[in-house]
């Protein structure tokens, strides 16, 4: 049950080793039995009680023997090492499903099916990037080196425009699709290219999903 009151909006950039559709946004099974995939958001607008939040960045990883809900994972976390001792408790708490309703996150659904939580790392995050566009860029040295851009038609070489709407999903109402490639090296490695793309609103509260 969540007792902290918090608001977090903001834009989320996430890449996954399944193909564009990622099978996992349609109840199905991950396109190659597994799921390995890394999110970076950042935060315009936020707090946690009375901590605000606002302008700070983090990023999770996780990686799942089969599909997500079967559980048996592992994650873990990068905060923004800007933030101060009480903003990382708060961006911690969050990003693991604390104070938020059972199930009425992805945080909380991720957190829930890892069985291994590695240790919190607290590094400057890059981020940049443009759902409109579909395009993304972030780094965190010598953890992550990430993109993401258009999905490219074979047929004609122009971009391609997809999204995927979830009027009762965990993490975001709208997402538009692209191509993304990552490079992590950290406690759980990637190396990913021209998979899953998203990049998307991100506007929740411990009872789930904001919908306008």
């Amino acid at each position: 049950m969540a007792t902290v009151p918090w608001f977090i909006e903001g834009v989320e950039f996430a890449n996954c080793n399944c193909d564009y559709a990622c099978p996992c946004q349609f109840e199905s099974r991950p396109t190659y039995g597994n799921c390995r995939a890394v999110g970076v958001m950042r935060i315009d607008r936020g707090h946690f009680g009375d901590v605000p939040l606002d302008g700070l960045k983090a990023a999770f990883f996780g990686a799942f023997p089969g599909a997500v809900f079967e559980g048996k994972g592992q994650m873990q976390l990068v905060v923004d090492e800007r933030a101060d001792a009480r903003q990382r408790e708060a961006l911690i708490k969050i990003l693991t499903g604390e104070e938020t309703e059972p199930g009425a996150t992805h945080w909380w659904v991720y957190r829930t099916m890892s069985d291994t939580v590695h240790e919190t790392l607290f590094r400057p995050i890059e981020f940049d990037m443009n759902i409109e566009a579909r395009t993304a860029r972030a780094v965190i040295p010598g953890v992550l080196e990430a993109s993401g851009q258009p999905i490219k038609s074979p047929v004609t070489g122009q971009p391609h425009r997809v999204r995927i709407d979830l009027p009762t999903g965990f993490e975001f109402a709208v997402a538009e699709i692209g191509s993304a490639s990552s490079r992590a090296s950290a406690a759980i490695t990637l190396d990913l290219t021209d998979s899953y793309g998203q990049f998307n609103v991100i506007r929740h509260t411990g009872q789930g999903v904001v919908r306008a």
